[in-house]
């Protein structure tokens, strides 16, 4: 797929470009984005460049990974960083970061919530998942206020550095944003 550019009542969401680097080495300089994310240690421009000019655009070729940068609408710094990864059987997996002096804003809630949507209806998601170390409160009230329903922990469910570490799961579905799913949902009779 190409890549797409999308917008919310306040930001710009587009594929990360060469000019992004920088932006990118800075915010992952951030411990709490170190603690969370297994990003390379240390960050390093070499890196930043890496992610934004060959990892961005190869996943989004492949179809395997599309990445946003969260902007203001109206222009301004980097905010945010969301993506949706790991597409199996109609199911994505969104992932997120905020820069540091950025978060409080609800920026990724409204990141989260504009691929959310991009995903129920361009996608044909039927299932958008979201998944992070147990501990990691300030993501997970991100994907509590964008509506996703947490379904529990998973043992040894995320890698990190080598290490398996427990994690929250979550799930939205189309119909908790009022759109329709692509395939139909039978719930369990008890």
């Amino acid at each position: 797929m190409m890549p797409v550019t999308l917008t919310s009542e306040r930001l710009l969401l587009r594929s990360f470009t060469a000019d992004d680097a920088e932006d990118v080495r800075t915010a992952c300089q951030d411990p709490d984005l170190q603690r969370w994310i297994p990003l390379p240690a240390p960050y390093r421009r070499q890196e930043a460049e890496d992610f934004v000019g060959r990892y961005v655009p190869e996943a989004w070729r492949a179809d395997t990974e599309y990445t946003f940068a969260a902007l203001p609408r109206e222009g301004g710094p980097l905010l945010a960083a969301a993506s949706l990864h790991h597409p199996r059987a109609g199911t994505w997996e969104i992932g997120y970061w905020t820069a540091k002096e950025h978060r409080g804003s609800g920026y990724a809630t409204e990141a989260v919530l504009t691929l959310a949507h991009w995903a129920f209806t361009a996608l044909a998601c039927s299932r958008l998942e979201w998944r992070a170390e147990v501990g990691n409160t300030g993501s997970r009230r991100v994907a509590e206020r964008a509506g996703f329903t947490m379904e529990g922990v998973l043992r040894a469910g995320l890698d990190h550095r080598g290490t398996r570490r427990d994690c929250w799961i979550a799930s939205l579905l189309p119909a908790d944003l009022d759109l329709p799913s692509p395939a139909p949902h039978l719930t369990p009779r008890c």
